[in-house]
């Protein structure tokens, strides 16, 4: 189906527009930027909105389609659209951008107007790698998200933030070269730069092996997975809250996006052939990983090893389906695990947000992110401890939050394929519930640790609009997952239908 009016174009350009107007606003009144970053926030969310409530359930094809030419020579084109896949994930990013632009409200005194373009002008760039079907229009939004993170973080980062920076951006610019080259070549393949048509090019073994090493190496780092993880907590503990936020909530889920998008419908049978090694390193990070961030003494640090491990289960639940269907159980138990990975994706999302948001309100009050420098922050701040308990049983996967979900899907999803991976991916709800919950018993209760904890002030209306927020979304996604699911479960049988074909 094609749009009346341009929602997603609207959707991608309204916030870039936003932070262009707010960049020129400039800094003399600061007040001025902050409101008028809020509006378009806003603006883009409730313009978002039309692509859940017009979205037709029961179609696998790319709805809201706009396509008009950009470079004919080459055969590119301006060409946008959504599925079940990909709409969740663009509410998502809406969603999320108005809570960054509150929580920075009164926390960025230096510069303001230029953290909230970049915020917004990111937004859209974000929103545009979701629903780019044209390879080379995918490919500049992919590489102009950089920008501004690169940006947020080097100049409102920490004190190591020029290191962090330009290892997050060495990272995932050298996986991206990867990305090129395969889509070049699928290029001259195929005369044609549609990620739809990439999906039924005929390509024998080695082709499909190179293009899924290529894609894995951009992908792998925007998860990111072990091995080539190292530089999440490296840009997080740096990175402003808003910073962390973003980049947690979906930067990561562009990685999960590009393999339902790309390496697995293009590639079908490498990833059959590949898939031992996906889930390898998936339950490497989903158990390694939790070990590492057992042991972490900087909150932000915890939380970023426990977001390496959390989208572990992602990568998992969409590779695990080769395994499930070589059982020959098609259907419910790949279809299954997709899902699953889908569920967990929008609901790290939620999780990960407010626990970088929970630590962004200690650190605004404390200026520390070490847990030793806390202890007995409920005796003066009981709202906050409330908020940081629940998301910190979220983040554990307490039955009734959305954490529970996804990673309860992929478990059982697991278990069709080997009850050793089902084992390896039930652990970390044990690790993954022993530094949440020990990082909440050091930081939030006991006796109140020393003079600076005791003068902590409880969360403003501010910070308790955006904790409340998220505490719903977590709460409605864990209780009723149902809308989530029905929008998906369309495009993910297609997608399962789609791989389970050889291309040989």
């Amino acid at each position: 189906m094609t749009a009346d009016w341009p929602i997603i174009s609207a959707t991608i350009w309204l916030p870039i527009l936003g932070g262009a107007l707010v960049l020129a606003s400039g800094d003399k009144a600061p007040n001025v930027s902050r409101w008028l970053a809020l509006i378009f926030a806003v603006l883009t969310f409730l313009v978002s909105i039309p692509l859940y409530t017009g979205f037709d359930i029961g179609t696998a094809q790319m709805q809201f389609v706009e396509r008009m030419p950009w470079v004919p020579a080459f055969g590119v084109y301006y060409y946008l659209g959504v599925d079940g896949i990909s709409m969740p994930l663009i509410l998502l990013t809406t969603f999320i951008s108005i809570l960054v632009v509150i929580a920075g409200w009164e926390v960025i005194q230096y510069k303001p107007s230029q953290y909230m373009a970049a915020f917004l002008m990111m937004e859209g760039v974000m929103v545009g790698v979701f629903a780019a079907l044209d390879a080379m229009l995918f490919y500049v939004f992919w590489e102009a998200m950089l920008i501004p993170m690169f940006i947020i973080i080097g100049v409102w980062g920490g004190p190591n933030r020029v290191y962090a920076t330009i290892k997050f951006f060495l990272y995932t610019f050298l996986g991206s070269v990867f990305m090129l080259v395969a889509l070049i070549y699928m290029y001259f393949q195929s005369g044609s730069m549609e990620i739809l048509a990439f999906h039924d090019l005929k390509l024998n073994l080695t082709e499909q092996v190179l293009i899924f090493v290529a894609f894995l190496l951009a992908f792998a780092v925007k998860v990111p997975m072990w091995p080539v993880h190292t530089w999440l907590p490296d840009a997080h503990v740096e990175a402003p809250t808003g910073g962390s936020v973003i980049l947690a909530a979906i930067m990561l889920k562009i990685g999960g996006y590009g393999f339902l998008r790309f390496s697995l419908p293009i590639t079908p049978d490498a990833s059959n052939e590949l898939d031992w090694l996906i889930i390898t390193m998936s339950l490497i990070a989903v158990v390694y990983i939790g070990f590492v961030a057992l042991v972490q003494q900087d909150m932000k640090k915890l939380i970023a090893y426990s977001s390496i491990a959390h989208m572990g289960f992602v990568t998992l639940g969409f590779f695990i389906a080769f395994m499930i269907m070589s059982r020959g159980d098609v259907d419910s138990g790949a279809i299954l695990g997709m899902q699953g990975g889908m569920v967990q994706m929008v609901s790290h999302g939620f999780i990960s947000a407010a626990m970088f948001l929970c630590v962004g309100v200690l650190y605004d009050r404390l200026h520390s992110r070490e847990i030793n420098d806390y202890g007995g922050v409920v005796n003066v701040m009981p709202w906050f401890a409330a908020f940081m308990v629940f998301f910190a049983m979220a983040n554990a996967g307490l039955p009734g939050t959305s954490g529970f979900v996804g990673e309860f899907m992929v478990i059982l999803a697991s278990f069709r394929a080997d009850f050793w991976f089902a084992f390896l991916g039930a652990t970390t709800l044990i690790v993954g519930a022993a530094y949440t919950l020990w990082m909440v018993k050091r930081v939030i209760y006991g006796e109140i640790a020393s003079d600076k904890v005791a003068a902590l002030e409880d969360i403003n209306k501010r910070e308790a609009l955006v904790l409340t927020s998220l505490a719903v979304a977590v709460l409605v996604l864990g209780l009723w997952p149902a809308p989530l699911i029905e929008v998906m479960d369309v495009s993910i049988e297609n997608l399962v239908k789609h791989i389970a074909v050889t291309k040989l």
